[in-house]
């Protein structure tokens, strides 16, 4: 096991997270209070964090007075924070429960009786898909549950995913919007998605959706899935269509980026460079099934190898995984086993692959992995321990695999969420 090169890849890690945590990255893009009051709306896996920050500013910096301030937040289970006054929820992800209707629910109470002198401050991050999740009528919250599975399972990339949850919600695709107006609306969003796009960050809630209802029933005949009959029917009713540019409930509403997947690369690649190294970023918008970007990412690093560098490959996005095993594990894990095997017998070289809001796939809990480490030998130690790594990978049960070795990456909640980091580190033997 390659320990300093291992502790260098854990250092770069803490380096991404902590150029996109809210306490570095929010408080300057915090509107000011408004007339009226000031109704705080947060969703998704920084949730708690960015309300706790918002918190902060208006309480204890600006002095607002608590009467002024309402709201709601809601994280997945262990993603809380003790909030003062906003209420903190904390549900289901990325199945939803009943958590995440009940905040929903309230969260469209809130913003449907704001007024034309409130400002209404929502705060977004990865996961509020499943967070918020409210039904259109005659979708039973069964049968969005049962539509979330179907996609998980399918190898659907995750803005195909989201297309079709927005057609189905209530709240999602801009419809919160529409609850807002008249209010002032100010969006400020922590992107885990590949290009930033405000529409498909949490699903969009307050802005306008480019995707269609057609193009959800394509999605839905592409992979061919088996869903409720409430649900084919709602993705055919022209009522449930998403409101779009130049919808007067967006007139001047706000949208703000406060921390991109982007910014934790570049951080990550400063630090690369400080430690000597030679830096090759692939960028932030890395996609595909994560055994075949582990298998290409292989190649380019004993290319490397084989030139005499000393670099580091650096990459963002979010990695799929078609489920054809019983096992646990999660796209990063999958790609740190596909990725091991590419580098078997490989000196001097190491990798890690995380879920930057610390848990990648797994059962839900904030105590699961948030991805794996591994180096050249991995392969050798699985194989003399009576491990078969092939065997693993065609069970999907990657973290089973890293477990018996005790490789997993394990951090608990960020209280953040930039997506994906993966980074492979050769040096000279």
């Amino acid at each position: 096991m390659d320990a300093p090169l291992r502790a260098f890849l854990a250092d770069l890690f803490r380096t991404a997270v902590a150029a996109a945590h809210p306490a570095s990255c929010l408080p300057p893009l915090l509107p000011p209070p408004p007339v009226g009051r000031l109704i705080l709306l947060a969703a998704g896996k920084a949730a708690g964090s960015m309300a706790e920050v918002a918190e902060g500013f208006y309480l204890d910096r600006l002095k607002l007075d608590p009467e002024r301030l309402c709201g709601i937040a809601v994280a997945r289970h262990g993603y809380g924070r003790p909030l003062q006054i906003v209420t903190m929820i904390e549900a289901g992800h990325p199945v939803p429960d009943g958590a995440g209707l009940e905040a929903a629910l309230r969260a469209l109470e809130f913003a449907d009786g704001a007024t034309a002198s409130d400002l209404v401050l929502v705060l977004m991050s990865g996961g509020a898909s499943a967070n918020w999740i409210a039904p259109v009528a005659g979708v039973t919250f069964a049968d969005k549950q049962a539509v979330t599975r179907a996609l998980l399972r399918s190898g659907a990339t995750i803005g195909e995913i989201n297309t079709v949850r927005k057609h189905l919600s209530r709240i999602k695709g801009g419809r919160l919007a529409r609850y807002a107006y008249p209010a002032k609306l100010v969006t400020i969003a922590i992107s885990d998605v590949p290009g930033d796009d405000p529409s498909a960050i949490g699903s969009g809630p307050t802005v306008p959706d480019p995707t269609t209802l057609t193009q959800a029933r394509a999605i839905v005949a592409k992979y061919r899935l088996d869903l409720p009959t409430s649900v084919t029917a709602a993705l055919t009713d022209a009522n449930n269509e998403s409101p779009k540019t130049g919808d007067p409930v967006f007139a001047g509403s706000q949208f703000v980026l406060a921390a991109r997947p982007a910014d934790s690369l570049r951080a990550a690649e400063a630090a690369v460079r400080a430690a000597g190294y030679e830096c090759m970023s692939l960028g932030d918008r890395v996609e595909g099934e994560a055994r075949e970007v582990a298998a290409a990412h292989a190649k380019l690093a004993r290319e490397l190898r084989a030139k005499s560098s000393r670099a580091v490959i650096l990459s963002g996005g979010e990695l799929t995984v078609t489920i054809r095993g019983q096992g646990r594990g999660g796209p990063n894990q999958e790609y740190a086993l596909a990725l091991a095997m590419g580098l078997a017998g490989m000196p001097a070289v190491a990798a890690l692959a995380g879920d930057t809001d610390g848990t990648d796939g797994g059962a839900g809990a904030a105590s699961d992995p948030a991805g794996a480490l591994l180096d050249g030998q991995t392969v050798a130690r699985a194989q003399a321990l009576g491990l078969d790594p092939a065997a693993f990978l065609a069970d999907n049960n990657s973290t089973g695999f890293f477990a018996a070795l005790k490789d997993l990456l394990s951090t608990g909640p960020t209280y953040t969420n930039v997506n994906d980091f993966r980074a492979i580190v050769v040096d000279r033997p």
